[in-house]
């Protein structure tokens, strides 16, 4: 769905709400876990997570500003010290991120670009892959979510090849940690889910 742009809020507003807007490194603590969700809406799964766990330092990153935004809100009314936020793409990770420095990348309710010619743009296809793989830890998972059955069939297929999958689960129960998008369509259908961890060399 195309998101309403907010008037006044671009990178430079964003900027001054603490959100990170340029390509450059992330500069985070070392001495914490890392959780990475890429592209993270409007912020509900992230924040809730968060709060909940403020040991754990996290990261949203969102490429659309007006609903980064709404992510920078939750943040600053929920006090949330341990969730940095950037405007970017995942095509950038390498650049955000240390090799071997994230313990947990989730990947909710991603663009499915279910026709042939697109899968390629998947966050879940080879390439992006790649990179998982070269920012993970050694003992580092990956969660897919999604409500769409062709993208998480054609996900297992990708991942399997170069990770090992822990769970998979086609009818995932109702969570404390749920994005706005899944609220809405648990009305309408199962939510998939799909765990999986580095292989052990």
């Amino acid at each position: 769905m195309r998101q309403k742009r907010i008037k006044g809020v671009d990178a430079e507003y964003l900027q001054q709400m603490g959100v990170k807007t340029d390509i450059t490194a992330l500069n985070l603590k070392n001495n914490h876990q890392l959780y990475v969700e890429v592209g993270s809406g409007k912020g509900h799964f992230i924040t809730n997570l968060a709060k909940d766990h403020p040991e754990i330092q996290f990261v949203a990153i969102e490429k659309i500003d007006s609903v980064c935004y709404r992510i920078a809100q939750k943040k600053n009314e929920m006090k949330l010290d341990n969730l940095e936020i950037i405007l970017g793409d995942a095509e950038n990770l390498e650049i955000f991120f240390k090799k071997e420095s994230i313990d947990h990348i989730f990947l909710n309710f991603i663009d499915p670009w279910p026709k042939a010619r697109h899968h390629k743009r998947r966050l879940t296809y080879s390439t992006y892959l790649s990179k998982y793989q070269q920012l993970l830890k050694k003992d580092g998972r990956i969660q897919l979510r999604t409500d769409h059955l062709d993208l998480f069939n054609d996900s297992i297929e990708y991942i399997e090849e170069v990770f090992d999958i822990v769970s998979e689960d086609r009818n995932l129960s109702e969570s404390s940690y749920m994005t706005e998008y899944e609220i809405k369509k648990r009305k309408t259908g199962p939510i998939y889910q799909l765990v999986a961890k580095m292989k052990v060399e």
